[in-house]
């Protein structure tokens, strides 16, 4: 039996930064999505090369879908333990939003915050930089090889649009072979319709599983 398609998701559609003032230290949150650790990693190492004059750049990650708990990170980069990166990447598990990286940047104004005032600086961060930004839905997507006979070809062409499909590669040898794209959510239903289609003559094997924005 098919394990069923996760649902889609919300990420991040671009890079999104807030700035504000607390008590003279400036900081600055910056957003982007990070479907992957290197990614997240990677976008941590360009924010402390833009900011490296700065007095922190604090950064929590959530890869996965919102909430998930199994691919994150966090790191309070000199701040006083548990005042910055745990209260960020609280924020991100509650946000609703999955694939995500946060950095704020803090350059320090001379007056200090408590820890207190540490963690709602952090946290308010965050949260005031996801009030604006930009998301887009990401859909699990799944390729397939579909090996079927010229006489169908036809019919095949006409059904794709159905499944939300991408042709990817088309070959025409003994048989016709198609290889396509399709959000995973449709490949229980394209495999039944493309069987009843072809009279059970149609090979549908799916390949190593994608994801797509």
């Amino acid at each position: 039996m098919e394990r069923p398609a996760p649902p889609p998701y919300s990420i991040p559609a671009a890079r999104h930064r807030v700035e504000e003032e607390i008590l003279r230290s400036r900081f600055i949150t910056t957003l982007a999505y990070a479907p992957t650790v290197e990614d997240a990693r990677a976008f941590i190492d360009e924010m402390r090369a833009e900011f490296a004059d700065a007095s922190h750049n604090c950064w929590a990650y959530l890869v996965g879908q919102p909430g998930s708990t199994a691919q994150n990170g966090m790191s309070d980069d000199g701040e006083p333990h548990g005042t910055a990166g745990r209260p960020m990447l609280t924020v991100l598990l509650h946000s609703g939003v999955g694939d995500i990286v946060a950095v704020v940047t803090r350059y320090f104004g001379g007056t200090l915050l408590g820890k207190g005032g540490l963690v709602r600086a952090y946290s308010g961060g965050v949260q005031y930089a996801l009030e604006s930004l930009p998301t887009a839905e990401k859909v699990k997507k799944s390729q397939l090889t579909v090996l079927f006979d010229y006489s169908a070809i036809t019919a095949v062409q006409r059904m794709l649009p159905d499944y939300a499909t991408e042709v990817l590669e088309e070959s025409y040898g003994v048989d016709v072979s198609y290889r396509v794209q399709m959000p995973s959510a449709q490949v229980a239903r394209f495999r039944a319709d493309i069987g009843d289609l072809t009279n059970g003559q149609a090979i549908v094997e799916e390949e190593e599983e994608n994801s797509e924005r």
